[in-house]
């Protein structure tokens, strides 16, 4: 393994306001993927003139959508962050945004702005938005930022597209240094600026969507790693607001280098919560806790730890899909299970065997939204770690991932049944088999990419896969027939998906046996030549 690079900070923050992109180059300009743009002002991809023109492009969308309502601005512990979110205040508190900001100026985790924008929304005719700064659990060097429409969640192909390209258009035509601005110590004294504190109120809504008084009857042993990200201030007040007594803050430490975190399988640091590397201090401390977690920079995502270790995501979602189908009286019958197309099909089987029926969409949590609006999806989850599911009464709880009650969700299913998630999850296996899963990156060329992202069904002309027959190939989602961005082919022992990056030249092969290691190699040996 490579040692870890510690980050030059002050070289930056420098960087973010002294550089600017070159937008005859794709990599430096703004681009929204599944969660926003991201970049580094290093790479001359995320500087003050993306963070201006973003700003000014979603100030037009609300005039253009008749949003008239506030707009609940959040931002993580990134170096970068910080200059973002004062850019952005700069700017639409200068047009007239009604704008919330966070007490203090602290750190608000993304499922917490999700939330308070819904519920504004309930009893307000004014319809609220949101923004929020992260690039996730990318590395220290990066910067992001996303736009969350009234709806709550991450917004549509359709809505993102729109911005990019007028924020695009803006700096390339040389509009940014015209945009109206003010000074960040005017900006915050304005009329329209307004400052809240968003922890209690997530905080004390918790027992409508977990059950927290079994939680804190229970007296767990509970570890609460935040990996220096958003939430670090909501543990304590979570302890004290429900009585728990035995959870710990294991490491209270906030560092914008985050030099205090293990370097991750390449050397790099990435507050990665499934990733066994970024959170081997916590798995260390395994034997200490009942039950144990961690989270990324946002708290969208989550990192269960029991005493047998580090939970595969997949594994963890199983475990609750289940818990929540079988608890939550509250929701509707109907209620659907939401997965990804690349998220493991333990999860198809376990949704099976509780008589519910399985949503499957695309990657991207925003096609999670209506569903948990509408209460028709009572759970929705990502394999890379992300998830949120409705209140016990069937309402919506947030409509972006919540790692926060995700992590209460394996409190609480260790308190009411006895026994902690990784202990479910054997059982699970040992009713509907072993999963074998796997996500390999390979090279791609654009044109391979773009051959990728052609594919049909009809252009898979094999009937076989590693000696399975194939009883499903498809482009687009079972779910919501939309398009899933590349080919996912199974049997009914196994499967692979490969989509292309929209960032990187390579293709990611997921793949899952349940037969053996040696079945899913062969799974993903057939898979590149098919794909090829």
């Amino acid at each position: 393994m490579q040692a870890k690079k510690i980050v030059n900070i002050p070289s930056l923050i420098s960087d973010y306001y002294t550089l600017a992109p070159d937008m005859s180059d794709k990599t430096q300009q703004v681009a929204f993927g599944t969660s926003g743009h991201r970049g580094s002002s290093a790479l001359h991809s995320f500087n003050e003139a993306h963070i201006l023109a973003i700003a000014q492009a979603v100030v037009e969308h609300r005039t253009a959508e008749g949003i008239t309502g506030p707009l609940y601005l959040g931002a993580d512990t990134h170096a970068l962050s910080e200059p973002s979110m004062r850019t952005c205040v700069e700017v639409l508190a200068a047009q007239g945004v009604e704008l919330i900001l966070q007490e203090k100026f602290a750190p608000t985790p993304t499922p917490v702005v999700s939330r308070a924008i819904l519920e504004h929304n309930r009893t307000h005719d004014k319809q609220a938005d949101g923004m929020v700064i992260t690039p996730s659990h990318n590395p220290p060097t990066d910067g992001g930022i996303k736009y969350d429409p009234p709806s709550g969640g991450p917004a549509s192909p359709e809505i993102t597209s729109k911005i990019q390209n007028r924020a695009n258009e803006l700096i390339a035509s040389g509009q940014v240094a015209s945009i109206k601005r003010v000074p960040f110590e005017r900006a915050v004294k304005m009329d329209n600026v307004h400052f809240y504190d968003y922890v209690l109120p997530y905080v004390k809504a918790l027992a409508s969507v977990v059950d927290m008084e079994a939680v804190a009857k229970s007296g767990l042993k509970i570890g609460a790693d935040p990996l220096g990200g958003s939430g670090i201030y909501y543990w304590e007040p979570i302890a004290e607001v429900y009585g728990i007594k035995n959870l710990e803050v294991v490491n209270p430490n906030l560092d914008p280098t985050f030099s205090f975190m293990p370097p991750d399988h390449d050397g790099k640091i990435r507050m990665d919560c499934s990733s066994p590397y970024a959170m081997a201090n916590l798995i260390k401390l395994k034997d200490d806790y009942d039950i144990a977690f961690g989270n990324d920079t946002d708290y969208d995502r989550h990192g269960i730890v029991t005493p047998q270790g580090l939970m595969n995501p997949n594994a963890y979602l199983s475990v609750a899909v289940k818990h929540l189908f079988t608890t939550r009286k509250g929701w509707r019958p109907d209620a659907m299970v939401g997965k990804t197309v690349v998220s493991s099909s333990i999860i198809d089987r376990v949704t099976e065997g509780i008589g519910r029926k399985l949503c499957e969409v695309p990657v991207g949590f925003k096609w999670f939204v209506d569903g948990l609006l509408d209460g028709s999806m009572g759970f929705g989850g990502e394999e890379s770690a992300g998830a949120s599911f409705l209140c016990r009464d069937g309402s919506v709880w947030t409509t972006d991932k919540d790692g926060i009650i995700m992590d209460l969700l394996a409190c609480e299913i260790t308190a009411t049944t006895g026994k902690n998630p990784a202990e479910h999850y054997a059982e699970i296996t040992a009713k509907y088999g072993t999963s074998y899963y796997a996500r390999i990156d390979t090279p791609a060329t654009p044109e391979q990419k773009a051959k990728l992202g052609k594919l049909s069904p009809e252009d898979i002309k094999e009937d076989t896969l590693a000696g399975g027959k194939i009883t499903a190939k498809f482009t687009k989602a079972p779910g919501n027939n939309a398009s899933i961005g590349g080919l996912k082919v199974m049997t009914a022992d196994g499967w692979f998906a490969a989509r292309p990056s929209g960032t990187e030249n390579i293709c990611k092969l997921y793949a899952e046996s349940f037969i053996s290691p040696e079945h899913l190699k062969k799974i993903q040996e057939e898979a590149q030549k098919i794909i090829a």
